[in-house]
């Protein structure tokens, strides 16, 4: 199961991203959001540090406005009598052009002398601009027979009979059309991160007003349908009413050249006239800024370019297969998670960045791909882990007490994945004694009876002193301390479990009445050995091999006749003075040329 989850997490995940990854950015556009939405953010703080240029001004129709012109003006929509004072008033001033948001589409037929009044205003100052819609259905009229001052420019494959819905400013002669499209350019999720420069319809390119204005007065721009809007804060807004009502006293009050040299936007910002659009800045934002803030990005060139989402695929793959690394490597999830969080900051401080040099970079995406690729590979590797360490229980369990198991799994002090090692062990043999006597004399079921009984009561003190069962071996247990936990005190808790299975012995014996030859002998020997999983790939069992194995049997067969619980001197001196030991000399063992002294370990007796 462990190895099955990792496989498919740490190749076929990344294989599974990356096709997800190419169908993002090969159009489908799954993480735009992302982008669009973490680049509102930034934009947004940007705006704040942005002061909007003194030479656009916004005169704001305003709710003052709309309360202080009533007993003038009556209610919305005004006399057009009052915008022709105001275009009078301010040209006075020789501003670079009026600009006005505001449609004049449908004739006043009960006060068709205000209209009049307007059409000469706007007559008499070409710098006035107007705008214009172009409408979702409709029909509309013929672009090739539009007049030439609304600026269509015929490309070579242009229809002459091409048709759009023009929401146009009937009201006035078609010679004073000077203006161009203001269309709110919404994006995918509805927002407004953008402003039209031109809008293609059957060959004919109809300009925005920002472009159109732009190309009378001279400025570069892009050459793309749409300019990214770089948003400012602080832009200069005056009351409709403060200018009108002031320029209708015999004394003004305001600075007589307040509007020279500006670009003034006419336009309305008041909750009732319904002209608020989300855009990064604010969710209600008036549109007369957003198209200030065009005209503004367009005088001082300072627009933004937005680079091409694909240049976060890169990225996204990278950081993704550098976390499928981590992940196949095994590092810790939560040093993984800090540092795709460092990264991240570190994306956002480019963006940042890239917003002063007048660039937008779609990262964000990138970074959600690479996140959602962490999570879930967070995910499979918990999973593994856990399939790990239930497979590490169920391995060593075998082995170990299986409480102790589950704690050393999840602490990582074992590993069912660990090589066979070197280590320094105490290895324990115990054998009954008399056993055959005792096998013809009862029956099969006695006897299989009698060991599983007297199995479990040692085994149990095997695992309470921290020992790993190694096998049984017909009447024999063999036992090690010190693997696969490290265990300094091997010897001494070796020694603590030898001497509390002589005691749970001389239990046992007293439940056996008329088995009174029933006993065991114990042999301990400290030393190097050889420990892992050994064996075939059917059959792998958790052992310790080598010499030390060796001599603990063999000293386990001379205790017959001399002691039951025999330890060598290498157990010994390991021990320190844990204990009091008995000499009982020294003893030829087979394979060894040297003797071996053996010693009786025996509790200290309490002061």
């Amino acid at each position: 199961m462990a190895t099955l989850l990792r496989k498919f997490s740490f190749f076929s995940l990344l294989l599974v991203f990356s096709a997800l990854l190419a169908l993002d950015y090969g159009g489908l556009d799954f993480s735009a959001v992302l982008d669009q939405r973490a680049g509102d953010v930034l934009l947004k703080q940007h705006a704040a540090r942005r002061p909007a240029s003194p030479d656009v001004v916004v005169i704001d129709i305003d709710q003052k406005s709309l309360e202080n012109l009533n007993d003038i003006a009556g209610s919305w929509p005004w006399p057009r009598a009052i915008h022709a004072e105001l275009i009078d008033a301010i040209a006075r001033q020789k501003p670079q052009a009026i600009v006005f948001d505001i449609f004049f589409n449908e004739p006043d037929t009960f006060r068709q002398d205000s209209d009049a009044a307007f059409r000469e205003a706007v007559a008499a100052h070409p710098e006035v601009y107007l705008p214009t819609v172009l409408l979702s259905d409709g029909i509309g009229a013929p672009l090739a027979d539009l007049p030439a001052i609304l600026g269509l420019e015929k490309t070579a494959r242009a229809d002459p009979k091409a048709r759009a819905p023009l929401l146009l400013p009937l009201v006035l002669p078609p010679q004073t059309w000077r203006g161009g499209l203001v269309n709110f350019d919404k994006d995918s999720d509805g927002v407004g991160r953008h402003y039209l420069l031109y809008q293609e319809i059957a060959g004919w390119r109809i300009p925005s007003l920002p472009a159109r204005l732009a190309q009378d007065l001279g400025w570069r721009h892009p050459q793309t349908p749409r300019q990214m809007l770089n948003w400012q804060s602080g832009r200069r807004h005056i009351s409709y009413a403060d200018v009108y009502l002031d320029f209708n006293r015999e004394k003004s009050q305001r600075p007589a050249n307040e509007f020279s040299g500006k670009i003034v936007v006419i336009g309305a910002a008041a909750p009732g006239l319904w002209d608020l659009r989300p855009t990064p800045v604010s969710k209600l934002y008036p549109g007369v800024d957003i198209l200030a803030t065009a005209i503004d990005n367009l005088q001082h060139g300072d627009w933004l370019t937005p680079a091409p989402r694909a240049i976060g695929a890169p990225l996204a793959l990278g950081l993704m297969l550098l976390i499928a690394l981590g992940f196949q490597r095994r590092m810790n999830t939560l040093w993984l998670a800090g540092s795709l969080l460092l990264v991240s900051l570190g994306v956002i401080a480019a963006q940042w960045y890239g917003l002063g040099l007048r660039r937008f970079w779609p990262l964000a995406g990138a970074l959600g791909w690479a996140w959602a690729y962490y999570w879930l590979g967070a995910l499979l590797a918990y999973l593994e882990e856990k399939a790990r360490g239930a497979q590490a229980v169920a391995l060593f369990g075998r082995f170990l007490d299986e409480r102790v198991v589950k704690d050393l799994v999840e602490r990582g002090a074992i590993d069912p994945a660990q090589q066979a090692e070197a280590r320094e062990i105490t290895v324990l043999f115990s054998d009954i004694r008399g056993f055959t006597t005792i096998s013809e004399s009862h029956s099969p079921e006695f006897i299989v009876d009698l060991l599983n009984r007297y199995f479990t009561r040692q085994v149990e003190v095997v695992f309470r002193h921290g020992g790993t069962l190694d096998k049984f071996i017909g009447d024999a247990i063999m036992a090690f301390w010190g693997a696969p936990v490290n265990d300094p005190q091997h010897a001494r808790h070796a020694v603590e479990a030898a001497l509390e299975m002589s005691q749970v012995l001389e239990d046992f014996r007293h439940d056996l009445a008329g088995l009174e030859e029933f006993d065991v002998g114990i042999g301990i020997h400290s030393g190097p050995a050889v420990v892992g999983f050994i064996g075939s790939q059917a059959r792998l069992d958790y052992t310790a091999i080598g010499d030390t194995v060796n001599l603990s049997s063999r000293i386990e067969g001379l205790t017959k006749g001399v002691a039951r619980v025999l330890v060598s001197d290498a157990t010994r001196a390991a021990c320190g003075d844990a204990f009091t030991f008995v000499e009982h000399g020294s003893f030829t063992v087979k394979g060894r040329a040297q003797p071996v002294v053996l010693f009786e370990p025996q509790l200290k007796e309490s002061a």
